[in-house]
């Protein structure tokens, strides 16, 4: 019957907020708050409808196959041209203010949380880095926002998740080497094996679907609704056959998506359409879950010292490397903080925490950390979505 209910929930809401989704936009709310909403109401926060464990294998399900999707879609359909253009501030963002905001953020965790290891405080820290400007919508397309200042905040977002992940993954696999091998030398080969093996089937994979793909779009001999279905199926097969010989899958899905990106031209149009359906709906799915499992799950654990390093999380944390790394860019100080404001902790985050939460058997020892990753995201949806509209006016007038 739960499932039933599940199915018939994802189903409605998307039906009722594509119905109304424009109307939605005007008052500031968009479809991450809907579905994130809907989920804690029917959680046991709420009326207690659905109730899903965090280790229950549709949240698992649901996570693998949505992070596949992105990995494998940020990776082939990002365009460069944007950055090439405009490449000072977001090289500044991803070189300088991105290393900055992990090494900070781990740093302040050892101060504030100073029971917990210090590769999982990294781990947090990594999660809750990446931005995601599709929770600041108004900003990125306001034309009265300069289009320097947009396109840093887009291309930002676009790739400091892809350079996060790498990190993310091995200091995981270092976890879970440790846990499943034991502390001799034989976790070092573990961790080789599975980048080794995800890298080389993603290159491959991604490398022979371009080239198929492309030899039979200029024939003619493909229908175009299954070039819309092909990126997917090969980022999902990418995952599983590295998976089965014994590499990562995401790091497979993730290199994947680069190299069928990368030889791929004739396919560029195709992934945006792909990127803008199937993607669409499984991000939505996952900010469903994640209110009916991360939230009630942790809100009991949102101390003082939570909730304050989560605030720091979405402002010192972000915007004091955000203007460290614009130190000599020609621009105003209200400038410099409208771009460090901006930077929404949204699926990227939503979808590590998912993972880790599953790779990783101790949750309960670490459910502290868990809880400050839930609720920076749950704050971020919130102020990010109802302030990027009215800031971006501001600025209109600022300037």
């Amino acid at each position: 019957m739960q499932d039933e209910l599940i199915i018939f929930t994802i189903i409605s809401i998307t039906l009722f907020y594509g119905f109304f989704s424009k109307i939605l936009e005007r008052y500031n709310i968009s479809g991450p708050m809907i579905f994130l909403l809907i989920g804690m109401v029917l959680s046991p926060l709420g009326f207690d409808f659905i109730v899903i464990p965090l280790d229950s294998q549709s949240v698992k399900m649901v996570a693998e196959f949505a992070l596949i999707i992105v990995l494998f879609s940020d990776s082939s359909s990002l365009n460069l041209k944007g950055f090439k253009t405009n490449w000072s501030i977001p090289t500044r963002l991803l070189v300088i203010g991105l290393p900055l905001t992990i090494v900070f953020s781990t740093y302040v965790a050892t101060l504030i949380f100073p029971d917990e290891p210090l590769i999982y405080l990294l781990v947090m820290a990594l999660i809750l880095a990446p931005t995601d400007a599709a929770l600041g919508k108004a900003v990125v397309t306001e034309k009265a926002v300069p289009r320097k200042i947009r396109s840093a905040i887009n291309v930002e977002s676009g790739l400091n998740d892809g350079i996060v992940f790498p990190i993310l993954i091995t200091a995981l696999l270092l976890i879970v080497a440790h846990k499943e091998i034991g502390s001799d030398s034989s976790w070092a080969f573990y961790l080789i094996e599975q980048i080794s093996f995800g890298v080389l089937v993603g290159a491959l994979s991604g490398f022979v679907g371009a080239k198929i793909l492309n030899f039979v779009m200029k024939r003619e001999w493909v229908q175009d609704v299954y070039i819309n279905l092909s990126p997917v199926s090969l980022a999902i097969l990418t995952y599983y056959t590295a998976e089965y010989i014994g590499g990562n899958g995401f790091i497979a899905a993730f290199v994947g998506g680069a190299f069928f990106g990368n030889f791929s031209t004739l396919l560029r149009s195709e992934q945006k359409v792909f990127l803008e359906s199937e993607g669409e709906i499984l991000i939505l799915i996952s900010f469903l879950i994640f209110g009916l499992t991360f939230i009630p799950a942790t809100y009991e654990q949102w101390s003082l010292e939570v909730v304050a390093y989560a605030f720091m999380s979405l402002t010192l944390f972000r915007m004091l490397p955000v203007v460290i790394s614009l130190i000599g860019v020609r621009l105003p100080m209200w400038s410099k903080l409208f771009i460090a404001w901006f930077g929404p902790r949204g699926i990227a985050s939503i979808l590590y925490v998912m993972t880790v939460a599953h790779s990783i058997e101790s949750i309960d020892l670490h459910n502290k950390l868990f809880s400050v990753i839930t609720l920076t995201i749950l704050l971020s949806i919130i102020l990010h979505g109802l302030s990027a509209k009215p800031l971006a006016k501001l600025y209109d007038k600022k300037f």
